[in-house]
């Protein structure tokens, strides 16, 4: 349970969040750093946190929004968000990473994709990555990959809270490393994604004491964010 609070409490401290609403990443201005398995990157762990977000929003983002690269990836970044918002049982939004280029987050609700307690992909799930491999990644191959498994808190039978906390952490990567795989197989290159991770119960979005709000934290979200490859075209003005 140590090991479980100092990776979350890693975390927090290098990531901030920020969702653009009805602005588009044009209007404004991506993303996830490489890292995988353990220990999420920089760059990803930016998209996840909450913390300092309004010193990021009122400086360095609102200057990134104004250069030819932040507005090229911006660019590039809503056509992505206009497919991955065609892709049934997804929710789609912008975010801001920590170096005020535009990402997109697609969550996926665990009860959609999984059974309670489960990490094999349900059928709707497959058809519905199998269109976001597809229609998004694919033709997106330049573009990094996260992806992050969550969980309610809910305990597990005949487990303390600490032993639950812990069971609840390996589901959550075991359903991000479900998706993840189902995506490679569908051909996505591996080298496209970056980090697949699981934090349990950590960063809820909603109330843990309710149904609905249970329902809300058992996700997993997908990252989409620029590559080095894809800032260094945008500041050179050359990208696509």
């Amino acid at each position: 349970m140590k090991g479980l609070k100092f990776y979350a409490l890693g975390l927090c401290a290098v990531l901030m969040l920020h969702s653009c609403g009805n602005m588009t990443n044009t209007a404004k201005g991506g993303i996830i750093g490489g890292g995988g398995g353990a220990a999420l990157g920089a760059a990803l762990g930016a998209l996840i946190g909450g913390s300092g977000k309004g010193a990021l929003i009122g400086g360095t983002i609102g200057a990134v929004a104004g250069t030819t690269a932040g507005v090229l990836i911006g660019k590039k970044m809503d056509k992505a968000k206009a497919a991955a918002q065609q892709v049934a049982n997804a929710q789609v939004e912008t975010v801001t990473d920590g170096n005020g280029y535009q990402a997109v987050k697609v969550t996926f609700d665990s009860g959609i994709l999984f059974q309670t307690g489960q990490s094999v992909l349900s059928a709707s799930a497959q058809s519905s990555l199998s269109n976001f491999a597809n229609n998004v990644l694919k033709p997106n191959a330049d573009m990094n990959v996260g992806i992050v498994g969550y969980t309610d808190n809910a305990g597990w039978k005949g487990s303390s809270a600490a032993e639950s906390a812990q069971k609840n952490q390996a589901l959550s990567l075991q359903r991000a490393q479900a998706v993840s795989g189902y995506l490679l197989g569908q051909g996505v290159m591996s080298t496209q994604i970056k980090e697949v991770a699981g934090l349990g119960e950590s960063n809820p979005v909603a109330d843990n004491s309710t149904v609905a709000g249970k329902a809300q934290n058992r996700r997993v979200e997908v990252f989409l964010y620029a590559s080095d490859q894809m800032i260094q075209q945008a500041q050179a003005g050359t990208l696509q």
